[in-house]
């Protein structure tokens, strides 16, 4: 008997449905994320040129690929961390689901504990650090838990699969500098494949 291994289709064809409804965040959360365990313990879901690092430009151990983007904002992408790779402590301002394929990486949590009066500036304390296997999954709660960093400490490539309730190309972000406070905006320009 053959085994029928969840797809990508089929999970955004899963996940549009559900946000048709218009479910609450927890309800994105707690039904999407079991989709999207089933999808990440399947590599084969996600097409093998989305599973490696970009290998030229400015980040060339790094790969970040659009896999679908919906009318009603649904973004699912493949990004994969390199030997190494770091991003630092950085907002999303939308929810999200992040699921590790292949390998592992470390996310490093932060929460703001100034009073967010002076702008362009922001106090960050570590909440906590977890390392993500295959079929891991964490979730971005915008303005409650989302800041987070990223890291490699492998020797191998990291494949996840992200999932976001809008497009990041042209969302304004934030990243933070942990030694100054400085927040600096930026916003995706654009993925490795589009």
């Amino acid at each position: 008997m053959t085994t029928v291994k969840y797809s990508l289709d089929q999970f955004v064809e899963d996940m549009e449905g559900l946000l048709a409804r218009q479910p609450d965040e927890q309800k994105i959360f707690d039904t999407g994320s079991s989709w999207l365990e089933r999808l990440v313990s399947n590599p084969e879901a996600i097409p093998s040129q989305y599973r490696v690092p970009v290998g030229k430009g400015n980040r060339p151990n790094h790969g970040s690929y659009a896999l679908y983007q919906g009318d009603s904002g649904l973004l699912v992408t493949a990004v994969v961390w390199g030997p190494g790779d770091h991003a630092s402590p950085h907002d999303h301002r939308t929810w999200g689901m992040i699921g590790v394929m292949d390998n592992t990486l470390t996310e490093t949590r932060f929460r703001r504990v100034d009073d967010r009066s002076k702008e362009g500036y922001a106090q960050l304390e570590q909440d906590r650090r977890s390392q993500y296997n295959p079929g891991e999954i964490t979730l971005l709660i915008p303005d409650v838990d989302e800041i987070h960093q990223m890291d490699n400490f492998t020797d191998r490539p990291t494949v996840e699969v992200h999932v976001y309730g809008k497009d990041l190309r042209g969302l304004d972000r934030s990243r933070y500098n942990l030694e100054t406070g400085k927040i600096t905006p930026f916003a995706t320009e654009k993925y490795d494949n589009c």
